[in-house]
């Protein structure tokens, strides 16, 4: 029988207060509470724009087109969304000393406008776009002009090269050093928050089953199941934004 909400909240606790090396990692799930859609539920995205791959971006400009006409609508949602109770708290659980990383497959720079110091981001990032020719940066704000500007095969002003994003497309090769660097921390993390992820892409869904092959305790926070819940020691169907906030409630009395 499934243990109370308010049993599995106090157990969870003692695992932070016994823990000397907490971390989170994080999926899309926790940032649709500040109005960012996921990929796979009913209304995410993938319901309403189709999947374009690196090698599709690269050589053909009707899928490029395609590609940016979801980010025209994806990117002002970026810009308009704040930090939810979800973030807040892991950024106050760093804070305190009882979270050490938090590695994340989001996009959005939510964890860091929260206050997050120590983030991996193993797709990348929205803040900005890059030539693939010769290199050029473009910053986000930029980037948004542009789309509004220009036809959505958005080309660099300095080459005419293609300009891409910096985030990591499906078919495309995760950064070594983000990826190694999250490898080495479920290696040696006690505890780990696995936090609104369905954990089906990867190489990033394998971080969690990596901190549970060493020893880590696992805890879930997903409003659906996953295939891996058999690897977490606790696990909470609910709104990550409230378990995580009466979490800190909780270590934030004197009761902790």
């Amino acid at each position: 029988m499934d243990i109370s909400y308010h049993k599995k909240i106090s157990k969870t606790c003692e695992l932070i207060k016994k823990s000397t090396y907490s971390v989170a990692f994080t999926g899309a799930g926790i940032s649709t509470e500040s109005g960012i859609p996921d990929f796979r539920s009913p209304n995410g995205l993938w319901q309403r724009f189709r999947i374009v791959t690196y090698q599709e971006f690269i050589i053909d400009r009707k899928a490029r087109n395609e590609f940016w006409k979801m980010k025209r609508e994806l990117i002002q949602e970026i810009i308009n969304a704040k930090p939810n109770n979800a973030h807040n708290a892991l950024a106050e659980l760093e804070k305190r000393g009882f979270l050490k990383y938090v590695i994340t497959q989001n996009i959005d720079g939510l964890h860091q406008m929260a206050g997050n110091k120590s983030v991996i981001e193993l797709h990348g990032n929205q803040r900005g776009s890059v030539c693939l020719d010769c290199e050029k940066v473009y910053p986000l704000e930029e980037v948004l002009k542009m789309l509004k500007e220009q036809e959505l095969d958005l080309r660099c002003e300095v080459c005419g090269g293609i300009i891409k994003p910096t985030i990591v497309f499906f078919g495309e090769p995760m950064p070594e050093k983000e990826l190694l660097m999250a490898q080495q921390i479920a290696n040696k993390c006690e505890l780990m928050f696995v936090i609104g992820t369905s954990l089906q892409v990867e190489p990033a869904a394998s971080i969690p089953r990596i901190a549970y092959q060493n020893g880590a305790k696992l805890i879930f926070i997903n409003k659906v199941q996953t295939e891996w819940d058999w690897i977490a020691e606790i696990i909470f169907y609910d709104s990550a934004g409230k378990v995580l906030k009466d979490i800190l409630d909780v270590i934030k009395s004197e009761k902790f």
